[in-house]
Formats: C-alpha cells, structure tokens, sequence
C-alpha cells in the first residue's frame, strides 16, 4: 500500500509562507509514501505475497470506481470481495485499517510541522484576538475581558470510541518514530535503526485485534483519559498562557509578574454521567475521582520538586522575606524531621528548602496521610504565592516569575482534582427517587443507588474541594420540579440542608419543546430558594446546558440548528434581565449531525449576549485524542478556542451576528417549516425504526464492545426515541449516507427558492455560512453509489427514493447556496484528502455490505461468528477511515 497521503488539514495561506507550505506537504507526502511501503513489506511477511497482491487489486479497483462514478470498476471489487475467502476478507479488512491509522498519524506529524512553520501572533491567534479586542473597546476593558475569559471543555466518554487503547497505543509509538526520524537528517545508521524499529511497530499494530473482547468499564475509560492529562494537557496548559504572557509583556516577559491568567477549566463526565449507564455507581465515581487526583497530585507533586531543587539561590544575594521564614517556622512546627533533613542539604537556600517541603506535603496529600496533608488546593497556592513574594521582594525576579509562575498557573487550573466531575441523572429517576422516598418504608436498589451519589458529592467536595465535584445536570428537564427534585434528594440523602453538600444544578434543555419552554422554566426555577441561595453565594451565576444531539435527532439537524441558535437567544436576553452571568455549555459532539464542526467557528457564530467571554462545550471520545493527543495540536486547539471566546463577545462579531438574524429572519423562518416537515416525512413514516435497522448496522454495531453506556435505554428498534443519538449518527455514518448531518437541508433551500437571497445570506450570516460548509464537508463524505448498496439493504423503495432524492436536492442547492461548482471548491487541501481517502473508505465499504448481506440472509446475532467478525472490523475501518464516529 503505497499511494500518497489521502488527507492533509489546511495549510497557511499567507504568500509568505507558501514555499515552506509546500515542502512540508513534500514531507508528508514522503511519510506516507514510507510507511505505506512499511506496511506492504509487513503484509507480506505476515501473509505472503498473495496477501499483498488481493489488497493492491481491490485497491486499484475502488481507485477506478471512485474516478469514474460507478460503472465496471466498482462490478468488479464488488465481485472480487465476494471472491475472498472469510480469512483473507478479514485481513483485506485489517490491512485498510491499518493504513489508515498510519496515514492519520502521518497527517497529524504533518499538522505539527504547519503549525511549526505558523506565525505566533497570526491572524487567528490568541495575540492577534486580545489586539482586535483592544481595538475595539480599548486596553482597559480588553484587560478585564481577558481577566475574567474562561474556556471550559469536558470531556466525556464516547460510546462510539472504536479504536482500541491497545491500537491507540502501538499508533503513538509509531508516531514518536516518525518525528524521531525528523531528527536523525541524513545519517544512514540512524535512518536504517529507525526504519527497523517502524517495521516493528507496524508489525504489532497489524498483529493486535483492532476488536475488543470485552466492553470497557466507566474506569478504563477514566483510565484512557488520563493519558490524555499525563501526556499533554499538564503541560500544555502553562504553555499556552506563557504564550500569550510574553506577548502580553513583550521584552518584560519573565521579568515582572505575569499578566495572562489561568483561563481553562477542564470538566469530566467520564464515570460521573450515569443517564442510562447502569455501570456508573456512587462507587465508581468516588474511584474516578481519586484516580484522577492520583494524577494531578503526582504532577504537582514531581514539578514541585524539580522546581524546589533548581532554587539554589544562596540568601546572601536572596535574602528570605520575613513571610518566607514564617511559612518555613510553620512548617519546621509541621514536620520537623522532614524539614531539618532538607534543611541539612541546602542550609543557606531558603526558598528550596521551603519548596521542598511543599512537595512533601504534596506526596502526603497524595497519600492522604494527615497532618502533613493539605486539606484545599488554595492552602497549596497560598503557600507558593509566598515564595513567589519572597524571591521578588529578593530581587530574583527571573525565579519568581518563571517556572514557578508555570506551576502555579497549574495548580490554579487543575487544583487538586484535575477535572471537575459532573454528575448527570434523567430527570425521570430523580421523579421515582423522591417518590420513593416520599412514600416511606423501604427503598428501591434504584432510590438508594441516587441517594449514594449525594453522599458521594459531599465526600469528594470534602476530600478535593468544592470544586471536585458540585455541578448536576439533569437530562430532559421539563419544569422547574425537576431542579427541586435534585436538592430534594440531596436533603434526604444527607438528613438536612445543612449536611447536604454544595450543588449547582443545572438544567439541561435536549428536544424541541425543552428548548422553546427554556425561559420559562428558568423565570420558575430562579425562584425556588436553593437556586436563590446559590444565586447569592455566587454573584448570580447561573449554568445552562443545551443538548445539540437529541434535538437533532428530534426534529432535523436544520431545524435543530435554528432552534438551539433561537434559545440561546432567549435565554441570554433572559438572563440580562435578570441580572445573572450566564454560562451556556454546549453538548456538542464531534460529528456534524450532533453539532460538530470547526468548533472556534461556531462560537463566533453564538448569538449576541450569549458568550460573554465564557463558552463551555462537551469534547467526545475521538475528539479528545484529535484535539489534545499531541502536545502542539492541543496548544493550538486551546489557543483558538479562547481566541474564539474572546472575539464572540467584541461589540464587531455582535453587531454582525444581531444584524444578520434580523435581515434574515423571515429565510430562517422557511428554512425551519420546510426542513423539519421533510424531516418528518422521513422518520415519522410507518416502519421507519425498523428499515433504519436494515439499512444501517445500527443493531450490529451494538454488539461492538465499545463503551460503557449501552446503545439503547432499554426498548427495541421499533422506538426510534428511545435510540441515544450517537448511535443514531454512527449508523448512518457507516453507511455512507450521513443523513444526520443534511437531511432536510435541500427541501429547505429548495422552498426559499430565491438563490440571489441565499447566496447573500451565505455571505453576511455566520450561522447559515457555518451550517452549510458544515453541511458541504458531510456531503463530500456522502457516497451516492456506495449509500444506494445499502439502501437496496431495506424493502422499503419508497424512503430508499426519499433518501436519495434529498440527497440530490441539498446537493444541488448547497452547490447554489454557496456559489460553488463542487464540493468544497473553495477548501481545496480538504476536497484533496476526502477525494484521495474516499476510495479506501469505499473497499471497507464492500466489505461491510458483504458483511451485512450475510447476516440478514442468516439472521444470526451471533457476534462471534465469521459475518458479525467482518463487519466489526470494518466499523473499525471505516471509523477511522472518514475520521468521525458519532
């Protein structure tokens, strides 16, 4: 397997940066080629040349079907996969699997060397973002925006996560080589050692099961996310804001004390959300919990260290502040064998022997052994502020305002529990709960079970810190009783109000109606005394969480675009009146049909009023190893993502975005009627659920051991609303109709019918310019010939023909909406890589529909035999392939 890259992200576009642009698209291009040719050389060891020889025919093959559009081409690798015996079926399977997770980390190698070659303060930089800022409002108030800015990602565990950590594991090794080989140059020795070692790599990655055998448990997913922490996000979050202090300071930098505040907060929901995972108990997230303090606290603890072991500043020249012998006296009273020791290796440098025994009281934090323990992250960052003071007022300005601003900066981001867990609940377990709990006598396994978690809350709030662990989300709240229910619960899980532990709860709004009643239910729930108490406590701050994905999937991703846009609207002008500081968190997910996309062009696309320098969203499964799994990736997605915060709030994007949905108003308007009555047509027709099945290995894909959270929440197929969403996206995605994320569109368009209107529409309002270049990228990876073989899956020709025919229409008016000739016409580095990918894509395709065919015909559901074995792999591949899940 030997073609070149099939995708490169977007270069720089600046002329003067063209030329290095191109020679590093010649180094990927040269990766590709490389590990391509490793790949081929390990087939054929592992399965002779015959193994080698069926990929490259059946890769030539859907190559010529591609260019094409159909025809003899694609006859013929259809014929030959059915030729395949099960055993080389499944090794085709794997090889396209494996090639493309070599040619994914070698996108991402390249992604690092465009990001290398970018300038630091470049037009979509966090410099460039404070600068416009300053423009417009003036340095004084830029300062205060940029003081109180907060960026809030959360990550959640993703049910559709295919890769295994295995799999994950073997592509990281082989991606360290690669940039290893980046630094060997032209020395033959270094280059022939590193080419041995990919080989070896590409060996295990071959040889290891992309399948899992056993479904992760809610830990093993906290466990997989704390890689993420140990491997980049420790110490890419100082790195950023140093970034930007340096900027900030210029030639001062390092000098004088550091400007750029500590503005990222990382959530988690990963063994804390248990809507619908009945494998998330009280247990597990109190294990969670101390896992990822475990972490933090090492990191802490080692930085600490090092930092504590370099300030051999000798107090003739950096004298000890009179507040620095104090700390020093109390923590001789504290630990005095601790202290005298450390005190015996450095006698004359006061600042180390301090720090030293920071890092000690750290490591018993660790091990929770008291009293040399800190009780709160705050003792920790009280007691480093002090040495800083200390080395200032010494004149050790450097020292002071750098590696241990660094840490400092950390322990202000992270504290001592990394990520705040966030517990979420249906609102309709919490009715039952107190019901039971109402009712007297003895209590249900479920109620006890929901009590549990409030004691939990109040242990982790008393062991980490408030901030561990005090947000509560309740899926599909409908009234303000489901918010009353939460501190209700919380009361008789903790016999008082008094007892009950710190709670924020927050109401999270998913369908259509939920939306449009939000206001509503916010002016009741305002009202009820343990929300006006917290109102009080925190300078009247509220949390509003919106589910992209669920309204999608209930009433069309068109209408469910304009919907969310519409309630955000209303709920920030809400919140103006009232006189609160809202923080609106989006569940967004990484597939365009629950609300993905580029996600710094989305939040400059919010509503006036609506961000306000905060802006908090989900980061799913896969989009947490794309965006934070390399140390330079995440610096830029971090970077971004503030600089988008900044910006949505400057008095030039709201005014754009104010202007825009009122000249356009009456088109969003027909857009919602036409879409959503098309999307209607679809999925409210009889029999729908069960042709989806069909048509999609929506059941099969069930049987993947994927995540933790089932599926389902417990019906069968006939109940469409019972289906979480990201199934629901997943199934379609794997057919390569992606309907979820343009269904509906066409009709809509259609029924505008003024094309001069859309075309300026698709000019001046960035909602609609986002919605439909979001929906051209989810066209290019639409494939007419290869959706029509899964179709054909189904006995209903009728919404086969439906399907088909709006994927034409959206085709068509996107083409006109946009100006375009073809798709993507105006990002051509992506129109590239979806272009030179698809083909790759379509062979698993084949496979998969082999596959399929083969299960319906026997009805098994069995997934150990040979069919169910195939598919599996394939969903492997096909993943990975098109880059997107769920």
């Amino acid at each position: 397997m030997t073609s070149e890259s099939d995708a490169t992200p977007p270069l720089p576009t600046d002329a003067d940066r063209r030329s290095v642009s191109h020679e590093v698209d010649l180094d990927l291009r040269s990766d590709v080629r490389l590990l391509g040719a490793l790949l081929g050389r390990v087939l054929t060891e592992a399965g002779g040349e015959e193994l080698l020889a069926d990929v490259e025919r059946l890769r030539g093959l859907v190559i010529r079907a591609y260019e094409q559009g159909g025809g003899a081409s694609l006859d013929a690798a259809e014929a030959l996969v059915a030729s395949f015996g099960q055993e080389r079926a499944e090794q085709v399977a794997r090889a396209f699997t494996c090639y493309f997770h070599l040619s994914n980390l070698a996108e991402e190698h390249h992604r690092v060397r465009v990001l290398h070659a970018r300038p630091a303060t470049g037009a979509d930089s966090l410099p460039a973002a404070v600068q416009r800022i300053v423009d417009e409002v003036g340095a004084e108030e830029a300062a205060e925006r940029l003081r109180t800015m907060r960026f809030h990602p959360v990550l959640t565990a993703h049910p559709t996560e295919a890769r295994r950590r295995a799999v994950a594991s073997a592509i990281r090794r082989i991606s360290e080589l690669l940039a290893e080989r980046d630094g060997a140059g032209r020395e033959s020795v270094l280059l022939a050692d590193n080419e041995r070692r990919l080989l070896e790599e590409i060996d295990v990655l071959w040889r290891t099961s992309p399948l899992r055998t056993t479904r992760p448990t809610p830990l093993d997913e906290v466990r997989t996310a704390m890689s993420i922490f140990d491997q980049t996000l420790f110490q890419v979050v100082p790195r950023v804001y140093r970034m930007l202090d340096d900027w900030l300071l210029g030639a001062d930098a390092g000098r004088v004390p550091a400007e750029a505040p500590a503005f990222l907060r990382l959530g988690s929901w990963i063994a804390a959300d248990r809507d619908g995972n009945p494998f998330v108990t009280a247990d597990v997230t109190k294990a969670a919990a101390a896992i990822a303090s475990e972490h933090v606290l090492l990191g802490l603890e080692h930085v600490t260290s090092r930092i504590g072991r370099t300030l051999t500043l000798d107090a003739a020249d950096t004298p000890a502040s009179e507040e620095l012998r104090e700390l020093a006296a109390s923590q001789e009273r504290m630990a005095g064998q601790i202290t005298s020791g450390i005190g015996t290796r450095a006698p004359n440098e006061p600042h180390r022997r301090v720090l030293l025994v920071v890092a000690e009281r750290l490591a018993a934090t660790r091990r929770d052994e008291h009293p040399l323990a800190y009780h709160r992250p705050e003792e920790l960052l009280a007691d480093l502020l002090v040495v800083q003071r200390s080395l200032r007022d010494g004149g050790a300005h450097r020292s002071a305002n750098g590696e241990l601003q660094n840490l400092i900066w950390q322990v202000e981001t992270f504290g001592f529990h990394l990520a705040e867990l966030e517990v979420r609940q249906h609102s309709q377990v919490h009715r039952k709960a107190l019901a039971d709990v109402r009712a007297g006598g003895e209590l249900d396994d479920m109620t006890v079970e929901v009590l549990e978690v409030y004691r939990t809350i109040a242990y982790l709030q008393e062991r980490y810190g408030v901030r561990a662990a005090r947000r509560y989300i309740v899926s599909f709240t409908q009234s303000s009783e489901d918010i009353a229910t939460v501190y209700a619960l919380a009361e008789a899980a903790l016999g008082s109000a008094e007892a009950a532990p710190v709670l924020d709860a927050i109401p999270l709004f998913e369908t259509f109606d939920d939306l449009n009643a939000s206001t509503r239910i916010l002016a009741e729930m305002i009202e009820l005394p343990q929300v006006q108490e917290r109102l009080a406590a925190t300078g009247r701050k509220l949390e509003v969480m919106l589910g992209y994905s669920d309204s999608s999937k209930d009433v069309g991703p068109v209408s469910a675009t304009l919907a969310l846009y519409d309630a955000q609207a209303r709920i920030s002008r809400w919140a103006a009146e009232n006189d609160i500081e809202l923080t609106l968190f989006h569940g967004r997910g990484g597939a365009l049909g629950r609300g993905g996309g580029p996600a710094n062009e989305a939040v400059l696309a919010q509503p006036p009023g609506s961000v306000e320098g905060r802006f908090k969203l989900t980061e799913q499964g896969e989009v947490i190893f794309a965006q934070y799994g390399d140390k330079t990736i995440a610096a830029r997605h971090i970077e971004q993502m503030a600089a988008a915060t900044l910006l949505a709030s400057s008095p030039a994007n709201e005014e754009r975005n104010r202007a825009a949905a009122e000249e356009f108003a009456d088109v969003a308007s027909a857009l919602d009627v036409a879409s959503r009555r098309r999307f209607f047509e679809l999925v409210k027709a009889e029999g729908f659920a069960p042709w989806f099945a069909q048509v999609t290995p929506m059941e099969e894909v069930g049987l993947l051991a994927l995540g933790s959270r089932p599926a389902r929440r417990g019906l069968s197929v006939e109940s469409l609303e019972d289906l979480r969403a990201i199934p629901w996206v997943f199934a379609w995605t794997q057919a390569r109709i992606n309907l979820t994320g343009w269904f509906g569109l066409g009709s809509a368009l259609a029924a505008v019918g003024d094309e001069e209107r859309l075309r300026t529409a698709y000019a001046r309002w960035p909602l609609f310019a986002s919605m439909i270049d979001n929906v051209e990228m989810s066209l290019a990876k639409t494939d007419a010939r290869i959706a029509a073989s899964y179709l054909e899956l189904g006995d209903r020709d009728d919404l086969a023909a439906l399907v088909r025919e709006e994927m034409e229409l959206t085709r068509e008016w996107v083409a006109r909406t946009s100006g375009h000739t073809s798709i993507l016409e105006d990002r051509p580095v992506l129109r590239r890589a979806v272009r030179l990918r698809s083909p790759y894509v379509d062979a698993l395709s084949l496979l998969q529909l082999r596959a399929l065919r083969e299960v319906r015909a026997t009805g098994s559901t069995n997934p150990d035999d040979a069919p169910h074995r195939l598919l599996l792999l394939t969903v492997n591949g096909i993943a990975a392939g098109l880059q997107n899940t769920g």
